[in-house]
């Protein structure tokens, strides 16, 4: 009798799982079956090779599965231009509506608390509000991981760093990049140039010729959306780590490494989670474990031996006993910042990164002050 009991226990249970896993698909079903309308505001292009191409390309992996009709507005500028773009989508009947630059933040805000009714997520964006979530990957990680690359890399120990503005995501950049650097290199040193633009081609073109012409830098990266100091270390050929996207075979014969994000891993499921009425107004912020953010493949120009060394620091960030701001970690101007045995919060990552690390030279300021 008891094994009879054990027996029809087991199949109630085996029907009751197989309740659930169905309800769970035909609640995703449900919710995929009519179109729902997406609205994207770039503030670059969707085949820039960059930070707007990275974003197309992961909602493009993800419409289909969850049958979504995206309309995308490129090049549109940190102005009341982005308010009005997302009324005229909110028009189109959009109920999603995702924007990827820091800069549309109050507008984004003031949609989202003008349209109670309409989702929307912020790239890089610090506001949150019941309909409004905010969004980026811990590509710090992945910096400090280049730097690993640029350090080891270098022959000169000068390495050039092209940035749009010193904002605490680009300040965070450049200290995760200069403490990769300067782990394995205590010698070297990190030059950064600002643009002042995200994805101005000339002024990228101007800071990296400044940068190249005023230092013996033979490693350069970037924190802009535009690629023109990459093209202009391929016709120098320097040595070039991107940003946002692998463009290896662009650049064939200086291309070493990217930090680079796979949007995919953050839209499929977090929109999925609004489509089915769980979204959360918070801020998100997914680092190496969740596959948003990652290290384009080294390419043949890396060195011998630097992918076994880059492998070792990315298990760190894998296994969860490792992250870049963990003390002591010293300012620029010789104060300690960080304290042995303690690390930053995600608050102070986030919003109070107004200062660098030793080993990081702000080349434009120093420039300025000799004349």
């Amino acid at each position: 009798m008891k094994k009879i009991l054990g027996i029809a226990g087991a199949i109630v249970g085996i029907i009751v799982i197989g309740i659930i896993l169905i309800s769970v698909r035909e609640t995703d079903t449900e919710v995929t079956r009519n179109q729902t309308k997406v609205g994207f505001v770039l503030n670059g292009s969707i085949d820039d090779h960059s930070w707007g191409q990275s974003h197309f390309e992961g909602m493009e992996q993800c419409a289909g599965s969850l049958n979504l009709s995206v309309i995308y507005k490129e090049n549109i500028p940190a102005d009341e231009s982005c308010k009005e773009c997302m009324e005229e989508l909110i028009g189109q009947g959009c109920k999603i509506i995702i924007c990827n630059s820091f800069g549309y933040g109050d507008y984004v805000l003031e949609a989202a608390q003008e349209h109670r009714d309409i989702y929307f997520f912020h790239a890089t964006g610090v506001e949150e509000a019941h309909n409004l979530a905010t969004y980026f990957g811990r590509i710090y990680q992945m910096r400090y991981l280049s730097g690993i690359v640029a350090g080891l890399q270098t022959e000169t120990d000068k390495i050039g760093y092209v940035a749009a503005y010193p904002i605490s995501e680009v300040n965070r950049g450049i200290n995760a990049f200069t403490l990769g650097v300067r782990e394995v290199n205590p010698d070297a040193q990190v030059y950064v140039e600002w643009t002042h633009s995200w994805t101005g081609e000339k002024e990228a073109a101007e800071a990296t010729e400044r940068l190249l012409d005023g230092q013996d830098i033979d490693v350069v990266t970037i924190h802009t959306d535009t690629n023109r100091t990459l093209e202009i270390a391929e016709e120098r050929g320097i040595w070039s780590i991107g940003y946002n996207m692998d463009n290896a075979e662009l650049y064939p014969n200086t291309f070493l490494t990217a930090p680079v994000f796979e949007w995919e891993n953050f839209y499929e499921p977090y929109l999925l989670g609004c489509l089915q009425g769980k979204f959360r107004g918070k801020h998100y912020w997914e680092g190496a474990k969740t596959g948003v953010v990652s290290l384009a493949p080294l390419s043949g120009n890396v060195k011998a031996g630097i992918a076994e060394r880059v492998a070792q620091e990315r298990e760190k960030f894998m296994s969860g006993t490792f992250d870049v701001f963990y003390g002591p970690v010293t300012d620029s101007e010789g104060e300690l910042r960080i304290r042995e045995m303690e690390s930053m919060t995600d608050d102070d990552m986030l919003n109070g990164f107004d200062w660098y690390v030793e080993g990081v030279e702000l080349y434009e300021e120093r420039v300025g002050e000799k004349e």
